[in-house]
């Protein structure tokens, strides 16, 4: 059986480090918050050249946070992409504004930038561009955008963690990036974990309270907060693994360019790559007009693979009340069912890839 992701793999690769990081964090007694995480914290913010990270619980938290920090909430619009996880729109919702759905560019699937400026209302307060599969988005026509309307830019950041558009680090660029370690990601903990990163002071001291309870002195609520800290543990878990990322981002680009290499010859439609963006593949999503049957063929074949994402947020249950139907999105409804997403980590052997590889060649030359 190949797995989508293995986890193990990695694990087994920096053993020693990861053992040490959990021994020396148990020792310490310090387990929410504390120094662990503020080093970490430390770590990412000089990674991603940004002056502020404050560790949270889950992406997802990082996005409510980010959202609750700019003051959007009841009758606000924020614009994201058509094509994402539900929880881009989901969060937007969270806080009581209204998610304006961009369709995507049927090749990248990031947000059509082209399409931005029409969707823009007198309420419309953020901009929510999303580095998919961790392809950048086009920040600087968005940034551009953004300033010509007097709007937010917070990027969702999850799937990007090293991804560089024009030479920067992706989550750097915002006025806020919220980042995931949920534990698939490139830089994954072992457990949900979050961050949110940003120049601004005086957002990052709004981050800060909003993550425990409002607070800026202990059981001294100021707002209305969350309980949103990142684990202690999963902070030296990560603080260990963070050394590797660019190791392991580049074993996945070359993965993705064999797996490109042999696949694209075959009529396959593989993923894009742009002259300005270093794509760091968190996900390698092929697409076919015979998805299904393909998933079904790999399965039997014992190759995993995975759907990302089978329903366009704009189609999801909770945004039917705002009246989105089929058709108002037709590259990501598209995409919806046609995207497949292949086995790829950095652990990932020839072997295994040439053996995914033979099935689709196999499946394709039926």
């Amino acid at each position: 059986m190949i797995s989508l992701v293995d986890l193990t793999a990695q694990y087994h690769s920096i053993k020693k480090e990861i053992d040490e990081a959990v021994l020396s964090t148990l020792e310490s007694g310090h387990f929410i918050l504390g120094p662990q995480v503020a080093r970490f914290e430390e770590s990412i913010a000089a990674y991603l050249g940004v002056k502020h990270a404050i560790g949270l619980a889950s992406g997802t938290d990082a996005l409510v946070i980010a959202l609750r920090a700019l003051n959007i909430g009841e009758g606000d619009e924020v614009i994201i992409p058509a094509y994402t996880f539900f929880a881009t729109a989901g969060t937007v919702m969270s806080v009581g504004a209204k998610p304006v759905i961009v369709d995507v560019d049927p090749q990248s699937y990031q947000i059509d930038v082209s399409k931005i400026e029409a969707a823009i209302t007198p309420k419309t307060k953020a901009i929510i561009p999303v580095h998919l599969y961790g392809l950048p988005a086009e920040m600087n026509p968005i940034l551009e955008i953004a300033r010509r309307h007097g709007l937010k830019v917070i990027e969702d950041n999850a799937q990007g963690f090293g991804a560089e558009y024009l030479g920067k680090k992706t989550g750097s660029f915002g006025d806020i990036g919220c980042l995931s370690f949920f534990p698939t990601k490139n830089l994954g903990a072992y457990g949900d974990g979050g961050a949110v990163v940003t120049n601004d002071p005086s957002l990052a001291e709004q981050m800060r309270m909003l993550r425990a309870h409002g607070w800026k002195k202990k059981y001294y609520s100021e707002m209305v907060g969350y309980n949103s800290r990142l684990d202690a543990m999963q902070a030296a878990i990560l603080q260990a693994k963070l050394p590797y990322l660019d190791g392991w981002n580049e074993k996945r680009r070359e993965l993705s360019q064999r797996y490109t290499e042999h696949l694209a010859p075959l009529g396959v439609v593989t993923p894009v790559e742009r002259e300005w963006a270093k794509h760091v593949y968190h996900l390698y999503v092929i697409r076919s007009p015979k998805r299904d049957e393909l998933q079904a063929f790999l399965k039997q074949k014992g190759i995993a693979s995975e759907v990302y994402y089978p329903i366009p947020p704009h189609l999801s249950v909770p945004c039917k009340k705002f009246g989105y139907k089929e058709g108002d999105c037709p590259h990501a409804e598209k995409a919806a069912l046609e995207t497949l997403a292949l086995p790829l980590y950095p652990e990932m052997s020839l072997d295994q890839q040439d053996e995914v590889i033979a099935a689709v060649r196999e499946f394709v030359s039926k």
